[in-house]
Formats: C-alpha cells, structure tokens, sequence
C-alpha cells in the first residue's frame, strides 16, 4: 500500500532504480520486483514514498542496464496494486533527470526535502514535477465501439482515442476536438469516467464515455493511421488490462453482455 508521505529524514530503506522509462529488477530476490534490497540511502537518491509502511527511494542513473525492464512490461507483469508506486518513481524519476537546472535563468537547481521541488537560488525560480493532462475517449454508436491505431502500435492493436488538454480549454472541449480533428466524428452524450495517472512520461488521462452523432470516419492520416467501428462480437488486439482504455472498452463491453 503506497502512502503519500515523503520520508525526508529517513537515512535507509528500500530503493528503486530508474533510467528513463526503465525500472532494474531486484538481484536475486526469487521473484520479480522493483523494490531493491534495505540498504543506506545515499545524497543522490530521491525520497519517494512509504510501501507497506516502508521508506521507499528513488536512484535515477544514466543509463539502463541490460537486465532492466521497460515501465510497460512491469506494469503488465506485477499485480494492479504496484501501480500507484511504479508510476510515481516514473514519474518523479523522469521530473529529475529533465529539471537539474532552472528553466528561467539557467542556473543549477537545488533539490528540497519536504516536496518534490527544485529550486533555484540564483533568481527564486522552483518547479515542481510536470503533469500533463490529457483526455481519453471511447466513441460509441449504441454497442458498436470507434476504436483507433497509432502508427506507433504494435500490429493489430486499435485502442480509444486520446489527446492532450490544451491550454485554455476545458476536458469536454479537448474531448470534441481531438475527436473531431483525428477521425473526423462530432460527438455528444460525454459521460466521465475516472483518471489514471500515465507515466509515459507525466500524463494524467481523463476518461470520457461519448455517442457519435456522425459515423463516417475521416482520419488525419498522422496521429492516427486507421480507424474502424467494432462490435462487441468482432475484436481488434485491444490495449493491455493495466491502462484506462482498456477499462473503458471493458466497460461498454460489460453493458452489452
């Protein structure tokens, strides 16, 4: 169970290595897990969190090693529960390697110990670890599903459409033009669903529910290379069970059964 606490005064516990999107593998523990072994906390290791009322920390270094795994494959292969914790160290892990100098004079950033910040003492500048929000949609015409591909999937998958909130603009307005501007389709009927925090690298996704009002597809052709309507009964490979598309195609799913 992760609790939100940074511990600052703790000198040892147990530690997470990060390096990029990548998280190391306990050596020798008989089971897969992230969580290193107890050990003294070193100047250059991050303060995370508690796990099962453990101090937890953060190691951010330059490079994987070989035997690291990718942020995706742990959360495919650990339990549900381990989320929470894998994407605040990719998060946060990601928040210190980008922000090690300040964004507005340039000066070398100072790490504080109550909060994630970094602050520079040059010209009183801090930042704080980056969250970017983004909307995720499941178009809907009665029980057929508007399912999508990036030209970064793999093979065969289609998954839900999403896209990034910009500034000024609402979720339900990200959600009507995203829609709009990737397939082509004017929606109604928005319905949310919940969040899920992304760590690929710092997303928050708001999950919407919408009914096409159009069902003729225009795709843009860059963020999207294809897009179809699927029935509950005709599946595409569909997004892994750990992401909030799949909970929302999962979701319709169970209405119609």
């Amino acid at each position: 169970m992760l609790k939100r606490e940074i511990p600052h005064h703790a000198k040892e516990g147990r530690v997470i290595r990060v390096s990029r999107s990548h998280i190391a593998p306990a050596p020798l523990t008989g089971e897969l897990t992230p969580l290193q072994p107890l050990q003294p906390w070193s100047e250059q290791m991050q303060p995370l969190c508690y796990w099962h009322d453990e101090p937890v920390a953060l190691l951010v270094e330059n490079k994987p090693g070989d035997d690291w795994i990718d942020g995706r494959q742990w959360l495919g292969e650990l339990p549900a529960s381990w989320f929470s914790l894998l994407s605040t160290a990719l998060q946060v892990g990601a928040w210190l390697e980008n922000h090690r100098f300040c964004g507005r004079c340039g000066e070398k950033a100072t790490k504080l110990e109550a909060e994630f910040a970094m602050h520079c003492y040059a010209c009183g500048h801090r930042n704080y670890p980056r969250i970017s929000p983004c909307i995720i949609t499941l178009v809907t015409s009665g029980e057929a599903m508007l399912l999508a591909r990036s030209p970064r999937f793999p093979p065969g998958r289609y998954s839900t459409l999403a896209g990034f909130i910009e500034p000024g603009e609402s979720a339900e307005e990200a959600v009507h033009r995203e829609i709009f501007e990737e397939v082509g389709v004017h929606v109604d009927q928005l319905r949310y669903h919940h969040s899920q925090a992304w760590p690929f690298p710092h997303s928050l996704m708001f999950g919407f529910f919408a009914e096409a009002t159009t069902r003729r597809i225009k795709i843009d052709g860059v963020e999207i290379s294809d897009a179809a309507w699927f029935s509950p009964r005709q599946l595409p490979s569909l997004p892994p069970p750990y992401s909030i598309s799949r909970d929302l195609i999962e979701t319709h799913l169970a209405r119609w059964r």
